[in-house]
């Protein structure tokens, strides 16, 4: 935990939450090539699969030739060991894994626009509540007027990104429970990831066994996808299918890096920041059919006004922390 007189300043918060929205960036890209990997397959378990594979291979490959990463692995293990980090602690990756397994089954019904709203309320309804009982890295932070509204406006924000593409057949918005369960999950993920990296005093290790987790739990949604839908299509063999994994470890090495300054919440609202504009430059640079829309922008924007109002924190607060 970090002690009150050590509480981040503003700037530190500020440029945690810029990271987070690098992050946040590589997702959307991440998210696009592994959309086109599942298609290309036509097994969205699969391709998730292959992208969390790939990291994990990568992330074994740099904690064993690397010393402080080689360190930080018996820091981890000690502190499970003696009782200052649970077992559970260290699952975190079977959320980003039921995220992944939501959108197999969610997506075809709901659509993206939808999945991606229930995500968003999910994760910062939960975030309020994770940052609340102090379950990260940092210290507990009650749910001021500013973090509620910025909450609430990122939300706003992101259904009117979407809204151009939001469409949902009657009866099918029950479906919006699971990716709504899923984004609690995230909340979750990036307090544990923090206590994990906190313990291993190293931004690898964490991202490893996030890796390593979410690789172990998407074995057992494909082994029950090949039950139930037989084998995937044939891989690709272009080489650009397959970076997923690096994207996805630049996520949560930002993440793991940052939560501790930022706390969940605003790490939370600063990823969902950077996961639109990162849309936004995909649609100008590599645009889709439906292209970029004013709704997206718009979107965007507003998300970025709500990241600012969450980063507030009361005067008074500040000078408490300080004395």
């Amino acid at each position: 935990m970090i002690s009150s007189p050590h509480h981040p300043p503003a700037r530190v918060r500020v440029a945690g939450a810029v990271l987070v929205a690098v992050g946040g960036m590589a997702l959307a890209v991440q998210g696009r090539i592994n959309g086109q990997l599942g298609h290309v397959m036509h097994d969205g378990v699969f391709a998730a699969l292959i992208s969390f594979g790939v990291g994990t291979v990568l992330l074994v490959a740099a904690v064993a030739v690397t010393p402080s990463a080689r360190a930080g692995l018996v820091r981890l293990r000690t502190s499970v060991r003696g009782g200052r980090l649970r077992f559970w602690q260290c699952l975190g990756g079977m959320c980003g894994a039921f995220v992944v397994t939501c959108q197999g089954l969610t997506i075809t019904i709901l659509g993206v626009a939808v999945f991606t709203v229930a995500v968003v309320a999910g994760q910062v309804v939960a975030s309020l509540a994770v940052d609340r009982a102090g379950l990260g890295p940092g210290e507990p932070e009650p749910v001021t007027p500013p973090r509620a509204i910025g909450a609430a406006l990122a939300v706003v924000a992101v259904v009117i990104a979407v809204s151009d593409h939001a469409a949902i057949e009657a009866g099918g918005l029950w479906w919006a429970l699971l990716p709504a369960a899923a984004g609690l999950g995230l909340a979750w993920q990036a307090a544990v990831n923090g206590l994990v990296r906190a313990a291993s005093d190293n931004v690898v290790v964490p991202t490893m066994v996030n890796f390593s987790v979410g690789t172990a739990a998407l074995l057992l949604a494909a082994a029950v996808d090949l039950v139930v839908r037989g084998l995937p299509g044939a891989l690709p063999a272009q080489w650009w299918y397959y970076v997923g994994g690096p994207l996805g470890m630049i996520t949560i090495m930002t993440a793991v890096a940052a939560v501790r300054f930022t706390g969940v919440l605003l790490l939370g609202l600063a990823s969902v920041a950077g996961q639109l504009i990162g849309a936004v430059l995909l649609d100008v640079v590599v645009p889709t059919a439906g292209g970029l829309s004013t709704s997206s922008v718009i979107g965007t924007a507003i998300t970025m006004v709500a990241v600012g109002i969450a980063a507030i924190r009361p005067r008074g607060r500040d000078e408490r922390m300080a004395g």
